[in-house]
């Protein structure tokens, strides 16, 4: 069998635990759209992607499915207030092995990807500090620093920063 160029992960649950900074944003954005502060563990599973969480949520607080102006309007407003979430949230931790084993697989000449939108990838990275000494991005950039030490050039299909 070939062996794997890239490595696709989920972030939450999977490298970090956030805490619960996800529902607290979550609430957070339906209390200033619609003045309900939304629990979404009431609507949603373990797993779920955000628009789904976003989707059930809000259909069964506001009593109706959200068309997609909606939908984005209250899904820009959780990233609004994960920032701050995160950065307060007392049970954000990175899990166990975590720290050394992204450099190790950079090293070893994985591509690092994870399926967030690359603002959550930014917001949680605040935290696991995933821009030392690698990087992990949606797109699966590689750093200038990758660049030059495999011989000054980009991976194929990344920007220049």
């Amino acid at each position: 069998m070939e062996r794997p160029i890239a490595i696709l992960f989920d972030i939450d649950g999977t490298l970090i635990t956030t805490g619960g900074a996800g529902a607290v944003a979550w609430r957070l954005a339906f209390e200033e759209l619609y003045g309900i502060p939304a629990d979404i563990g009431m609507f949603s599973d373990a797993g779920m992607t955000d628009p789904e969480v976003g989707r059930k949520t809000f259909s069964a607080v506001i009593g109706h499915e959200p068309g997609p102006r909606e939908l984005a309007r209250v899904m820009a407003m959780r990233l609004k207030y994960l920032p701050q979430a995160v950065a307060e949230s007392k049970g954000y931790r990175v899990l166990d092995g975590v720290e050394e084993l992204l450099p190790r697989l950079v090293d070893e000449g994985y591509l690092l990807r994870a399926r967030q939108p690359r603002a959550l990838v930014h917001v949680r990275r605040l935290r696991l500090r995933l821009d030392r000494p690698y990087r992990a991005h949606p797109e699966g950039d590689r750093s200038r620093r990758h660049a030059a030490r495999d011989g000054g050039r980009p991976a194929a299909g990344a920007r220049r920063r």
